[in-house]
């Protein structure tokens, strides 16, 4: 399965300085993490976005400058398939960026979309009325009910203002628990803790948090 960061700062940061870190937790997850990557940052109020099915580890990461919010995803096809830069994420849908990292089996949901994560992505922002965590929990019920088996279903969304982050799985906690730190004006959220330092928190299946970014 794939891997996820968020980061969100008060002062504008170099993002090729936080990438690497990213890049060597992809090339040594237990996972095969190198079916491309994508990341989307701001600069000067307006998003960008970069995707390539090249792995990570292997792609210059001193492009692209320095942002305040930056949302990267690692890719592991599911089962080896679909390997085209259109199904990387992040997804955007001109408001919000969206990632995720999980597995459901027998799903029976009517969205349209290239990949399971797409249609996801699709169904919670169908349902957003003006409350995008409603939005969430919403469709996570509603693929609660309507799948046979959820492995797991990690995400992170924003819109630039918020970020909207879920971690859910019901195995491998060790690989699928995301991990989040706060201090001195930056909010860090990651599939495993991105630096050395005590004070990432774990976050248990089922936990949504809401941040301001």
């Amino acid at each position: 399965m794939c891997r996820l960061l968020l980061v969100c700062s008060e002062q504008e940061f170099d993002i090729g300085e936080v990438l690497p870190r990213f890049a060597d937790i992809a090339k040594n997850s237990k996972e095969y993490q190198g079916h491309g990557w994508g990341c989307a940052y701001q600069q000067r109020g307006e998003w960008q976005l970069y995707k390539t099915v090249t792995p990570i580890w292997e792609d210059d990461l001193t492009r692209f400058g320095r942002t305040r919010l930056l949302l990267a995803h690692a890719r592991s096809a599911f089962q080896n398939r679909g390997i085209v830069v259109d199904n990387n994420m992040p997804f955007s849908d001109g408001g919000w960026m969206f990632a995720f990292n999980g597995e459901l089996r027998g799903v029976r949901l009517r969205e349209t979309g290239r990949t399971g994560a797409e249609k996801i992505f699709r169904l919670i922002r169908r349902l957003d009325r003006g409350d995008a965590r409603a939005a969430l929990q919403q469709a996570a019920s509603i693929l609660e009910r309507r799948s046979r088996y959820i492995r797991a279903m990690n995400l992170i969304m924003t819109d630039g203002r918020q970020a909207i982050t879920m971690c859910y799985f019901n195995e491998d906690p060790d690989y699928f628990t995301m991990h989040y730190r706060q201090r001195d004006g930056r909010l860090i959220v990651c599939s495993e803790p991105l630096s050395d330092e005590p004070d990432w928190l774990p976050m248990h299946s089922k936990q949504l948090e809401v941040f301001l970014c």
